[in-house]
Order: C-alpha cells, then structure tokens, then sequence
C-alpha cells in the first residue's frame, strides 16, 4: 500500500537542522518509537508529507525543507517583553520555574493557546520568545518508511490518547496547537 490521503503511516526519521556542513541532530524517530500520523488530515507539516507522498513500507528518504515550507523565518516582533507579575503565584514572582530557556504555556488576548520560551528574566518583565524553535532553521529529514495501512480504531484510539499532554504528538510537526512539541522542547514528556 503507498502513502495517501487518510492512510496512517509509520516511519523513522532523522531529522537535523542547520546547512550541510554544519548539521545538528534534532529529533529522531526509531523502528521502537516511529512518528505515526495519518496522512493529509493536517497533522503535519505539508512539504513533509508532500516528499513522503506515494511511497510504500520499505522506501527511504531524504529531503530539505527550507523555512519557508517548515515552522517560517525567525521573526524579532515575536520576542516581547511582559509584565512580571503575570507569572506571580499567590503574590509572588515564582523565580523557581520562571527562568532562562524554560518554555511555558500561555494564552493571547484571544484566547489562543501558544508556547513561549523565556528568554531573558529582567527586574520589572520577562522577555518571552514566541518563535517556534525551529522556526528559521533549514530541516533535513532522512528516514523510511516502516508501515502504510487503513487506520484501525486502535491505531485512532492510542493517537488520541498520545494527545492528551496538550500535543499532537502522535504527529505534531504541524504546530497546529502551537506545542511545539519536537525534541519534547515543551517539556510535556511527550515523543513522537
């Protein structure tokens, strides 16, 4: 069976960033924990899927997605400085957990959920960065493919239970949710 729209799929992947002679592994999803997603239901990043497309249990790959057509280019306006005492807790700064490199989750104005990394703690703010991690950074993904089939219940049932952490980690690479979830960069545990 190839790889098609509503297909649940199973792969390996490495994945590094950064330009050819300098690559730093990211993620990497092995024959004992594959990424598994069903295909084309917005779980994951287009361009990925688009370069898995067709493909049959036993074929390899290996592309490059340019920021563009990954998590976009770093945006500075996205780096904003907030009012500590947003982070109290009972009255007090919780300088325990809010801290450099600590990514946390947060709610806009419009009720929308997004994960922010602290990215410097000053006396009166916190400089928060709402850039996905990646975002900027050239992916280069290498890997095979282990399994296509029709999705069975189950395979539904246990990618649904894996969401439960708050990310779609049974295929997160999309952000959708704004998890931010590779490499467990979120802190919730989760792998996919």
């Amino acid at each position: 069976m190839r790889i098609s729209k509503n297909k649940f799929v199973s792969v390996t992947y490495d994945l590094n960033v950064g330009e050819e002679h300098e690559l730093e592994l990211m993620e990497r999803a092995t024959k004992e924990r594959p990424l598994q997603f069903i295909y084309g239901v917005g779980g994951m990043l287009p361009a990925f899927e688009e370069n898995i497309k067709e493909l049959e249990p036993g074929a390899t790959f290996s592309f490059s997605l340019a920021p563009k057509d990954a998590y976009g280019e770093y945006m500075e306006d996205h780096v904003i400085e907030l009012p500590k005492n947003i982070f109290e807790v009972d009255g007090k700064f919780d300088d325990d957990y809010i801290k450099e490199g600590v990514t946390l989750p947060m709610m806009n104005s419009e009720g929308e959920r997004m994960n922010g990394s602290v990215y410097e703690v000053k006396e009166k703010v916190v400089v928060m960065d709402f850039n996905h991690p990646l975002a900027g950074e050239t992916l280069h993904f290498s890997g095979e493919v282990l399994d296509v089939h029709e999705p069975t219940e189950e395979d539904i049932a246990a990618m649904n239970s894996a969401a439960g952490c708050g990310c779609s980690c049974g295929g997160c690479d999309s952000d959708a949710d704004g998890c931010g979830c590779g490499n467990d960069l979120d802190g919730c545990g989760c792998r996919h």
